[in-house]
């Protein structure tokens, strides 16, 4: 197949997102018995699929961005001290349950997803800020998603603090470091040779993985317990509340309007693959929930957000450029 047809069905994978990543869910709820036998491989699944946005990314492109920090600031404020006490509160008021309390810190702590740089280009952002913003936090992974459920969750549950950061190293650092190591060593010529292949089988891959870690807790999952409908409903509001708090962020720090879009988009989208591998690794069914709903509804979420708030701005700005 010529390089041109995989980059054909590539971009045409991008656009299911929305789509493909409930429909993974879904998959692995109703067949266990068909993708729970992936779970081992889900790591090296994992790997692929971080490896295969890496490709894509640069040290000089870092290194321009980090030159205007502001954004960088704001972003880690929201994603990592204002979304993670949110959950916590307001899962507090709402559960009882510690197991799932600390399923929406976890999913709330984790790393931006790789995914979102998509979501960027198609919005017309800032594309080194973008990449800035999925290099560092996929690098601090290891470091902040164990650190912040051992200050917010403290002793109320039990955590394998050295397995969750040996398992984000191995899922999204090291295949990261390869990634950007390669693409600079060669001046971008391996990536342009293998991406329009490895992306598309990257897609696949993030398929098996949900699918995977959702066999594995299929069940636990009884639709008429109300207490996933009440996780749902509280995770849609917490993930509308994620975009929401980075964009009047970015608003409040007098952002340019290119710095925006990779700012709210960074700020709402978590790697729920990585999250989830996580929760279902090392921690009870219930802790996985909120990670399984947000699955379902975020690509959504950052569909809509992206249309009708950065779509917008763009449409403005482009009115003003033609006036």
């Amino acid at each position: 197949m010529s390089s041109s047809s995989l980059k054909k069905i590539n971009s045409y994978l991008d656009r299911l997102i929305p789509l493909t990543t409930p429909l993974a869910v879904f998959m692995g709820l109703l067949l266990p018995g068909v993708f729970s036998p992936l779970r081992p491989y889900v790591l090296w699944l994992f790997g692929i699929m971080t490896f295969s946005g890496a490709l894509k990314l640069t040290a000089s492109e870092l290194g321009a961005a980090v030159r205007s920090p502001l954004p960088i600031a704001l972003f880690f404020f929201s994603a990592h001290v204002l979304m993670p006490l949110a959950a916590l509160f307001s899962s507090s008021i709402f559960f009882d349950n510690p197991d799932i309390i600390a399923g929406f810190i976890l999913l709330f702590a984790g790393p931006t997803a790789v995914s979102g740089f998509i979501w960027v280009m198609i919005y017309k952002g800032d594309k080194a800020l973008g990449l800035t913003l999925i290099l560092i936090d996929t690098l601090l992974a290891p470091l902040v998603v164990p650190a912040t459920l051992s200050v917010l969750m403290g002793a109320k549950i039990e955590m394998d603090m050295s397995g969750i950061a040996i398992s984000l190293l191995f899922m999204v650092v090291i295949p990261t470091i390869v990634g950007v190591a390669i693409n600079e060593i060669s001046k971008g010529k391996i990536p342009q040779k293998i991406c329009p292949g490895l992306d598309p089988f990257a897609k696949i891959c993030l398929i098996l993985v949900i699918a995977a870690n959702s066999s594995a807790i299929a069940p636990f999952v009884k639709p008429d317990d109300p207490v996933i409908w009440h996780v749902a409903l509280l995770c849609v509001i917490l993930t509308i509340a994620g975009f929401l708090v980075v964009w009047l962020l970015g608003i409040a720090g007098k952002c340019k309007a290119a710095q925006k879009a990779p700012l709210i988009i960074a700020g709402g989208l978590r790697n729920n693959s990585a999250v989830m591998t996580i929760a279902v690794t090392f921690f009870p069914e219930a802790a996985v929930l909120p990670t399984l709903v947000s699955i379902i509804f975020q690509q959504i979420i950052a569909a809509s957000i992206g249309k009708f708030i950065i779509g917008f701005k763009n449409r403005t700005s482009e009115q003003n450029r033609q006036e």
